[in-house]
């Protein structure tokens, strides 16, 4: 029976992600869910690119349009920031399920960043609607990941180790026999 690698029986090949400690439970994440999020995410910084691109052309030309410039610029940057972020997390996740990666490799550098900066409402309320409704779609993509992460971090989470464990039992017995 030949399988994709997106369908192998389980057994087969490294377990997913999510599936360390949890070897008889499928994975919550799978190279189709993780290719589906890649293709969005590089769509989404596609589009970033081009609005940012076209920044220099303000249509509301006011007395704010300094700040607008500002708002736009730091937006720019953090909605950038936050896609390369998310398509760096994705590339990780990819590279582990082609095998390209150890588990090792992708616990120690496929993780996202603790915090990113989110949009300034007050510089949101000076840029175009189009261009706030594209940094709202890069947020809730940077949040799903997020959520992702955070599950897959949760699934590395170490019991203590056996000699922690031992070092602890031999403690209590040791206290037990001087009191």
């Amino acid at each position: 029976m030949a399988l994709d690698k997106f369908n192998e029986p389980a057994g087969a090949g490294p377990p997913g992600p999510l599936a360390i400690g949890r070897m008889n439970r499928p994975t919550d994440i799978n190279p189709r869910i993780v290719e589906a999020l890649y293709n969005e995410a590089l769509v989404l910084a596609d589009e970033a690119r081009a609005a940012f691109d076209l920044s220099g052309r303000l249509d509301d030309a006011s007395a704010d349009e300094d700040l607008a410039r500002i708002a736009l610029s730091c937006e720019a940057l953090r909605t950038t920031t936050r896609m390369m972020h998310v398509i760096a997390w994705l590339l990780n996740q990819r590279a582990y399920f082609n095998g390209e990666i150890s588990v090792l490799q992708l616990r120690r550098h496929g993780r996202l960043p603790a915090k990113t900066a989110r949009s300034d409402p007050e510089q949101m309320e000076l840029l175009e609607g189009e261009v706030r409704e594209l940094i709202g779609a890069t947020e809730r993509l940077y949040a799903r990941i997020e959520r992702l992460d955070r599950a897959w971090q949760d699934n590395f989470r170490m019991e203590p180790s056996a000699i922690h464990r031992l070092r602890d039992r031999l403690s209590r017995q040791v206290g037990s026999l001087g009191a």
